[in-house]
């Protein structure tokens, strides 16, 4: 199970999350059969669309991040409710790449430099809060780091990782989102600086089992540190019959008329979760009769 934390400065002008994603990305790999890269960009996705969940306030909010680059990973995307609760699509989930120089999985490479990143929160309203930034690297958290400084005016650091074991499964997964408010003052910018410049990697540091409280701890040492809260967030998708059902309805009468005359029936596998919803020649036409009432 994922593990979530939140924390605050002693004088709450900066905020604090760490998670432990690795079950959360080891579920991308399960569903999506993904590549080692494309478990690495689809994990970091997931990863921090869990954590900005979490910043929603309302309990049926969610939050849509889809990275649209010109590398080969095509259309990623990482959809979360608002207890942190995510789940992912990419678009192609084999791609396979060298090594960075670095000696890493090339997560920029795969999902390209050139394209943009949008995010769509749905808070309940008439219309769903969109804001798009161009891609600035592909490691997808500088990506977030620029979208909270362009698209909120909000100064924070993301930062994103994951492992991905020689078998393809999940070594260990996770991230941290840090913001300041606008009240902190120069002292608090500066330690909170240097504590990111010398923390080690977040995926190593979930690796050694240095769990998201004691990361939010080190990413505020100094200033105070306070536990504000944990979830354990999972890979969830809400996916039903009834919801397959409007978007069958949503076709139209002339690809629902072809679908029934030609194919005698459809199945309709869900993007995220890969099951499968048949909908017989008999319901089509029972949905088309409703669609042109």
């Amino acid at each position: 199970m994922a593990t979530l934390t939140r924390a605050l400065s002693g004088d709450g002008s900066v905020m604090a999350m760490a998670i432990d994603s690795t079950d959360i990305a080891s579920r991308i790999e399960e569903i999506h059969h993904t590549s080692a890269v494309m478990t690495a960009a689809a994990g970091r996705l997931a990863t921090a669309a869990s954590m900005m969940g979490l910043l929603l306030k309302g309990e049926g909010d969610s939050v849509t991040l889809r990275l649209d680059g010109d590398g080969p990973a095509g259309v990623l995307i990482a959809v979360a409710d608002s207890n942190g609760n995510v789940k992912a699509y990419p678009e192609n989930p084999v791609v396979e790449l060298p090594l960075n120089s670095k000696g890493k999985l090339d997560v920029s490479g795969a999902v390209g430099k050139n394209g943009f990143l949008s995010v769509i929160k749905d808070l309940g309203l008439k219309e769903p809060y969109s804001g798009q930034v161009p891609i600035v690297s592909g490691e997808i958290a500088e990506d977030i780091t620029n979208y909270f400084a362009v698209s909120e005016q909000t100064p924070t650091v993301c930062a994103l990782g994951v492992l991905v074991n020689p078998d393809l499964t999940v070594r260990a997964a996770g991230g941290f989102l840090v913001q300041l408010l606008p009240f902190a003052d120069e002292n608090t910018i500066s330690t909170l600086e240097k504590n990111i410049r010398d923390i080690p990697p977040v995926s190593s540091m979930i690796d050694q089992e240095i769990t998201p409280e004691k990361i939010c701890m080190r990413v505020l040492e100094g200033l105070e540190p306070q536990i504000t809260g944990n979830c354990n967030p999972s890979y969830h998708c809400d996916c039903s019959r009834e919801r397959v059902q409007r978007a069958v309805i949503s076709l139209g009468r002339q690809q629902l008329s072809q679908l029934i005359e030609e194919d005698h029936g459809t199945e309709v596998c869900c993007h995220f979760c890969g099951k499968k919803y048949r909908f017989s020649e008999e319901e089509l036409k029972e949905i088309l009769q409703r669609a042109t009432h």
